[in-house]
C-alpha cells in the first residue's frame, strides 16, 4: 500500500455538478506558511505539485493569506509551463494576516468579507497564480461584520466575470450555507475533519452530502499527528506554528498517542501506513469528500495518494469510529 506506480488515484467529482478530481487532493499551505518555516524549499515544492498531478491528485488548494501571498505565487510557478490545465485550482479570500504573521496564533487572523476586498482579491490572486481563472474560489471565513449575502454576492460576481468556475465556503454552519445558497449555488465547503476532529459529521457534512455539495477536509491527518510523526513536542520543527496549539502540548501529545496506536493497528492489518488509514477513513465519510492533506515531501505525497487505493471494511470503520475524543482543543 505504501508505494504507487505511474497509475493515478481514483476519482470523484467536486460535488454533484463539479469537475472530476482525484479523491485525495493537495493542500499547499505548509509549503511556505506556518509549518516548519526553516524547511522551506520552493524547488522541491514545485516538483511535489507537479508529481501530484502525475498521480491524479488534481485538486490543488491554496489561499491569499498563506504567506501572505507567497503560497499563491509558488503554486502559480508550479502550474506554469503547461501544467495549469491539469489541475483543479482552488484558492481563498477573506482572511488577513497581521504583519507579525502567525505569531499570535489563529486568533490573530483578521476576517475581511467586504465586497470590495473580495473583488480586489480575486484579481490579485489571478495575477499571482498566473491564470485567467480559478476552478474554485472560497470564502476563507465568514466576516461577522458583513452579512454573508453581501460577501457571497461579490464571490458570485467572480463567477459571472469568468474569473472563477465555482465558489465555496470554509468553516461554516448549515445556516451560513443556506443563507449563501439564496444568492448563488455553494459548490463546496471546506472544514477541518479527521479522526481527531469530527465536528462536521454532526450537521455540516450530512447537509453537504444531501445537497450534492463537495466537502473538502483540511488537516485530515491531524496536522501530521495521525501519521505517527510526533511522539512528543521535541519532534516538531523549530518555530513551527503547531507548537502553539493545545493538542501539541507535551501532556496532550502523550495522551493522544492512544489514537495513533489504533490507527497503526488498522494499518498493519492492511499493509498500509497510518496516514493512508487516516485518509481512507475521511474519504469513506461521503461521496464528495475530498481531503486535502498538505505536504512538501515527495515520499509523503506518494504515501497520501496511496490512500485512494485503500478501502476500509465495516469492522475497520467501527473501530476507528470508536476512538476517543482527543485531549486538547483545536486552537
Amino acid at each position: 500500500m505504501t508505494q504507487m506506480s505511474g497509475s493515478t488515484v481514483r476519482t470523484t467529482t467536486l460535488g454533484a455538478d463539479g469537475p472530476e478530481v482525484g479523491v485525495v487532493g493537495l493542500g499547499c499551505m505548509g509549503m511556505s506558511h506556518a509549518y516548519d518555516p526553516g524547511g522551506r524549499d520552493d524547488e522541491t515544492s514545485v516538483s511535489v505539485i507537479r508529481r501530484a498531478l502525475d498521480l491524479g491528485v488534481t485538486l490543488i488548494d491554496t489561499a491569499d493569506a498563506y504567506g501572505p501571498f507567497t503560497n499563491e505565487e509558488l503554486v502559480g510557478r508550479a502550474l506554469g509551463g503547461g501544467h495549469r490545465d491539469r489541475a483543479v485550482l482552488a484558492t481563498k479570500v477573506g482572511l488577513v494576516l497581521p504583519e507579525g504573521g502567525l505569531g499570535g496564533g489563529a486568533a490573530a487572523l483578521a476576517r475581511n468579507g467586504r465586497p470590495e476586498h473580495i473583488r480586489a482579491g480575486i484579481d490579485a490572486s489571478l495575477r499571482r497564480l498566473g491564470t485567467d481563472h480559478v476552478d474554485l474560489y472560497q470564502l476563507h471565513r465568514v466576516d461577522p461584520e458583513v452579512p454573508i449575502e453581501e460577501s457571497w454576492g461579490a464571490m458570485a460576481e467572480a463567477v459571472g466575470a469568468g474569473k472563477a468556475r465555482a465558489i465555496g465556503l470554509s468553516e461554516v454552519s448549515v445556516e451560513d450555507i443556506e443563507r449563501a445558497r439564496t444568492v448563488h449555488p455553494v459548490a463546496s465547503v471546506q472544514s477541518e475533519l479527521s479522526l481527531w476532529t469530527r465536528d462536521p459529521l454532526a450537521e455540516v457534512l450530512p447537509y453537504c452530502e444531501s445537497h450534492g455539495i463537495a466537502f473538502l477536509p483540511f488537516s485530515p491527518l491531524g496536522r501530521g499527528f495521525l501519521a505517527g510523526r510526533f511522539a512528543g513536542a521535541q519532534d516538531l520543527p523549530a518555530d513551527d506554528w503547531r507548537s502553539t496549539l493545545p493538542r501539541f502540548q507535551a501532556e496532550a501529545l502523550a495522551a493522544n498517542q492512544a489514537i495513533v496506536g489504533t490507527v497503526r493497528k488498522v494499518a498493519e492489518r492492511h499493509g498500509a501506513t497510518p496516514a493512508q488509514v487516516a485518509l481512507a477513513w475521511v474519504v469513506a465519510q461521503g461521496r464528495y469528500v475530498v481531503p486535502i492533506p498538505g505536504t512538501k515531501t515527495p515520499k509523503y505525497l506518494v504515501d497520501n495518494a496511496g490512500a485512494a487505493a485503500l478501502t476500509l471494511d465495516a469492522a475497520d470503520l467501527a473501530e476507528l469510529g470508536a476512538l476517543p475524543a482527543p485531549t486538547g482543543s483545536r486552537y
